[in-house]
């Protein structure tokens, strides 16, 4: 069932609307079934800019006091948000109502999708088997309604992230998250990234089919751009129960987000937001999400002063650093070798997606990790002061910029959409 499709690429989503299509959405939800006991699943604090801050505030505010309502966040791999980024992110929603997902356990085994199904989903490449697990808090209580909460926008693993990601990686397990990562490097981040419909998707709505029609799933989902002074603004809200919602806001995604460049730029220079970009793991959106315009031979620079660890669980944290950013082929060699990266594959799916490949260089600047420790995985280091002044963040534009006799081309979020030139697209 679809609630609503509301939006275009000129669209704002003003205050107004916003809360017509949420009670547009209730009211649905409520002459089907009484809303006793919810559930809302937003992203965490790494999804700041998605919008599902306030969208989560607001459901909470309308339905608290005639529902009993909880918040789990979808952190996937994520580390735990604090109380400072629950206060940040979602203001007003009382710390007891938030649970808490771990990925690793507190999680059902709810079935698996077969290893046939893998095979033709990677054209052959994979034999294995993966099972579907899912967080306990979603599977054993009594929800009369779930609202997963997030935006549409391309993505390094599944094309356009969202929609039942949320759900089955957010939420999910270590062997899903795992394979599911690991299917996506092996059919090629480049036949993946913006489009609609990819294996790791189709893996996903096997999974939705199979094992979660019994659960009372509704998807909450924006686009967001910027508009003309460069703020970021909604341009799209779908919500429904299936897919319908996905794709006609997957649609609209590639619409706002993706930025086709007529020529490629010879340095791409990215900021990250300290709030939101703490270790690499995230970070490294810079060189997914541009790998596509940057010139061979060229150079990325990555200011990143909130980069204080390489992943955001402590033992994918320690593989990266013991295996590096070494490109597909080496890190291929060493999951037949190390048993450890091979039982972590969205460990060893990252090293993939984090490295150019040896076409062009990556230079990251961090606030707390040393050059040692920048060089130990393979990417060069600049000084972050250093790095600061010479590429002021506050002081460039995004796009392309003539600076201090050099021409680049400048991106002040990565996580907010997808460059490149129509040629690498295909297009």
């Amino acid at each position: 069932m679809l609630h609503f499709a509301e939006g275009s690429s000129e669209t704002v989503i003003d205050q107004e609307l916003t809360e017509n299509l949420l009670q547009q959405m209730l009211g649905n939800l409520q002459r089907s079934k009484p809303l006793k006991r919810v559930l809302l699943i937003p992203p965490d604090i790494t999804r700041w800019h998605s919008g599902a801050g306030p969208l989560t505030v607001r459901l909470f505010e309308l339905l608290h006091g005639s529902a009993d309502v909880f918040v789990l966040p979808a952190l996937g791999t994520h580390e735990e948000m604090n109380e400072e980024e629950r206060h940040r992110m979602f203001p007003g929603i009382p710390d007891d109502r938030f649970r808490v997902h771990h990925w690793r356990n507190n999680v059902d085994p709810l079935g698996e999708i077969p290893p046939e199904r893998v095979r033709e989903l990677s054209e052959n490449k994979l034999h294995f088997s993966a099972q579907v697990l899912l967080s306990k808090v979603i599977t054993q209580e009594p929800w009369d309604a779930i609202i997963s909460i997030g935006q549409l926008v391309p993505h390094e693993v599944i094309g356009i992230a969202n929609h039942n990601k949320n759900i089955f990686v957010g939420c999910g397990g270590k062997d899903l998250i795992n394979k599911s990562h690991w299917l996506g490097a092996v059919y090629g981040m480049e036949r993946i990234m913006g489009r609609a419909r990819t294996p790791v998707r189709d893996m996903l709505n096997d999974a939705s089919r199979r094992f979660a029609t019994n659960l009372p799933i509704h998807y909450l989902l924006t686009v967001r751009g910027r508009d003309v002074l460069g703020k970021i603004v909604t341009r799209g809200l779908f919500a429904g129960d299936d897919e319908e919602c996905y794709l006609r806001g997957a649609e609209l995604a590639r619409e706002v987000n993706i930025n086709y460049l007529e020529r490629e730029p010879h340095k791409v220079v990215v900021y990250l937001e300290p709030e939101e970009f703490k270790s690499t793991w995230l970070g490294n959106k810079a060189v997914y999400r541009t790998r596509m315009a940057i010139a061979d031979e060229g150079e990325l620079i990555i200011l990143a002063p909130g980069v204080r660890m390489f992943g955001e669980d402590a033992e994918i944290d320690r593989l990266i650093r013991q295996f590096g950013y070494r490109g597909t082929s080496t890190t291929l060699e060493a999951v037949e070798s190390h048993p450890e990266l091979a039982e972590n594959l969205s460990a060893a799916a990252h090293l993939i997606h984090g490295s150019s490949e040896g076409r062009f260089r990556v230079t990251y600047c961090p606030g707390y990790l040393t050059e040692d420790e920048i060089r130990g995985v393979g990417f060069n280091y600049l000084d972050l002061a250093t790095a600061m002044a010479q590429y002021p963040p506050t002081e460039l534009k995004d796009g392309w910029n003539s600076w201090r006799g050099e021409e680049i081309f400048f991106v002040s979020n990565p996580g907010l959409g997808l460059w490149g030139t129509k040629a690498r697209f295909g297009a």
